[in-house]
C-alpha cells in the first residue's frame, strides 16, 4: 500500500493530480467555488475538496491576471463521507473545517494547516487582557511592598494557568 498524504509535511500538487479522483460533486458554481468528495486511488482515503477563485481587485502589472485558485483538502472518515453524501453533515468552509487539512501554497506544494490555533489564540488573548488588567490595578494601587508583589505574582500565575513550578 502506498503512503498516505497524512505522512508528509509537503505534498507536490502533481501527486494529488495523479492520485485523487472525484467521487461525488457536492455543490458550487463552476466559476467561483466548488465542493466535492475525492478519493485517493492508491490508499482508498477520502478527502473533502474545496476550491475557490479569488479575484484580486488591485492586481498590478500586465502579467497579473488578478485571479488565483485556492484548493483545500480535508481528510474524511467513512462516517464523514456518508454524512456529507447523504446531506446529514455540513461541509462548507470555514465552519465545518475544524481539523487539519491540506491547502495549496504559492510554490505549488500543499501543506497541512491546523485551524485549532485560532481557538488557542483567542484563549491566549483573553489571558493577556486579564494580566494587563491585573498589572494596571497593581500599578494604580501604588503599593510596592514585597508582600504586594508576591500577591500579584500569585494572581498572575492563577490567571495564566501555571503552577508554581511553571508547568501548566
Amino acid at each position: 500500500m502506498e503512503m498516505s498524504f497524512t505522512e508528509f509535511k509537503r505534498i507536490p500538487s502533481e501527486w494529488l493530480e495523479q492520485r485523487l479522483e472525484t467521487v461525488r460533486a457536492l455543490s458550487g458554481d463552476d466559476k467561483l467555488e466548488l465542493y466535492e468528495v475525492a478519493k485517493d486511488r492508491l490508499t482508498g482515503e477520502h478527502y473533502l475538496h474545496y476550491a475557490y477563485l479569488h479575484r484580486q481587485v488591485a492586481a498590478i502589472g500586465p502579467e497579473s491576471s488578478g485571479e488565483e485558485t485556492f484548493h483545500h483538502l480535508m481528510p474524511l472518515s467513512s462516517d464523514d463521507v456518508l454524512g456529507i453524501i447523504f446531506n446529514e453533515q455540513s461541509f462548507h468552509y470555514p465552519d465545518a473545517w475544524n481539523k487539519a487539512f491540506l491547502r495549496n501554497g504559492p510554490d505549488g506544494d500543499y501543506v497541512w494547516f491546523d485551524p485549532a490555533y485560532i481557538e488557542e489564540e483567542t484563549e491566549n488573548e483573553e489571558i493577556g487582557r486579564q494580566i494587563q488588567e491585573q498589572l494596571l490595578k497593581f500599578r494604580q494601587s501604588g503599593e510596592l511592598t514585597p508582600e504586594a508583589v508576591s500577591k500579584l505574582l500569585e494572581e498572575l500565575d492563577r490567571t495564566g494557568g501555571t503552577d508554581k513550578d511553571g508547568s501548566k
